[in-house]
């Protein structure tokens, strides 16, 4: 029987305290992974989180303190 995971495989923070989330998507059959691909997406500090993994949530939460998000909107304002 095939099956279809889809998990968070990493979670990194990058430059201007960006969070970058590495999706996972592993297919197995009878219990055996026979493929697996990436899909990778970026949130800014002030991004919505409402539909994010839960251990992505926690972590933007920490990081994006009401100061990184001021900063990094302040970066945008003057490219």
């Amino acid at each position: 029987m095939l099956t279809k995971e889809i998990i968070i495989g990493q979670i990194e923070v990058i430059a201007n305290n960006c969070v970058q989330v590495r999706q996972d998507t592993i297919i197995k059959d009878d219990g055996v992974e026979i493929s697996k691909t990436y899909h990778r997406h970026v949130l800014a500090p002030g991004d919505n989180l409402d539909n994010q993994d839960p251990k992505v949530r926690a972590i933007a939460e920490v990081i994006w303190t009401p100061e990184v998000i001021a900063a990094y909107q302040a970066s945008l304002s003057e490219e």
